[in-house]
């Protein structure tokens, strides 16, 4: 199914007509999950890319309004539930735009500056009250969850990435991930906090997007970010202000190696002009594993 401008600008006239004569404008890079769109100067529309996906934008509609307030950084505000219509089969929605750009590692100024303001964020979302908060399971690809869902996926992208990691540091350091399970009470999770749901706006870490994943669990899946977007200073910063449990550091280790192993995976064959996407899936998966999970943790 083709998800475009003109087909944002039907649903609109059908649904929202008082959003009808604003410019619509696909968003660059628009997301896998969800296609984004520009609404105008205060608004955007998130159409979901498959099935799949649509019952996320019904957590965000129902969630993030109850959560705002208790987080130090802006978050997506809904602005309108959308259905099915002008041949699109699946709910869309409408958000106030938030400004900025996805984070890198060269477009924030300070990347110890920018850890310590994610720390604080999700310390603040760890924090906020879980009462009727959905589980984790399949609909959030069982982020919160127990990581062994994907033992059996793991060991094969292992065998299939011989060669190009570190085969003993990388068991080791998954099956360290699986001996833990969270002791805590169920906290809120992101379920995807990467470096493009993080928005940067004059070189500061300014807004988090993106909560289709968000459940109540276990916060380790949250933390993988450590290794794939901040620096030596930067990481041990996040670990510092999150103050969480060496276990609950080991589950991480074992969420990002699990992500990185499929970036690998995804980037190896030869011929396909992915040689960087490897190189940069190999150090992040080298650092992950390191004796101590990294240069730069405590």
């Amino acid at each position: 199914m083709g998800i475009d401008a003109d087909l944002v600008r039907r649903l609109i006239a059908e649904q929202f007509p008082r959003y009808r004569k604003l410019p619509v404008a696909a968003v660059v890079p628009g997301g896998h999950d969800n296609r984004t769109f520009r609404v105008g100067d205060s608004l955007c529309a998130r159409l979901p890319s498959a099935g799949r996906y649509a019952p996320h934008l019904l957590v965000e509609h129902e969630w993030l309004p109850r959560l705002a307030r208790h987080l130090p950084l802006p978050i997506p505000q809904p602005a309108g539930l959308g259905a099915p219509g002008a041949g699109y089969p699946w709910p869309w929605a409408l958000y106030r735009w938030i400004p900025g750009e996805p984070a890198t590692a060269a477009n924030i100024h300070d990347l110890s500056d920018g850890a310590r303001r994610l720390a604080g964020f999700l310390t603040a979302l760890h924090g906020a009250d879980t009462a009727g908060a959905p589980a984790p399971g399949p609909e959030n690809f069982h982020r919160g969850g127990a990581l062994a869902v994907y033992a059996a996926e793991t060991d094969l992208l292992l065998d299939r990435c011989r060669g190009l990691v570190d085969q003993r540091a990388a068991l080791a350091t998954w099956r360290r991930a699986l001996d833990s399970r969270w002791q805590g009470s169920p906290v809120w999770v992101h379920g995807d906090i990467a470096a493009g749901n993080l928005l940067v706006l004059d070189g500061k870490l300014h807004a988090v997007i993106d909560f289709g994943q968000l459940a109540a669990g276990d916060p380790a899946c949250d933390l993988t970010v450590a290794w794939t977007l901040l620096d030596q200073p930067g990481r041990a910063e996040f670990r510092a202000g999150l103050r969480l449990d060496e276990l609950t550091w080991q589950r991480a280790r074992g969420w990002a190696l699990w992500k990185q192993l499929l970036a690998l995976d995804s980037a190896r064959l030869p011929g396909t002009g992915n040689e960087q996407r490897v190189r940069t899936a190999q150090r992040t998966i080298r650092e992950i594993t390191a004796p101590t999970g990294g240069r730069g943790q405590r």
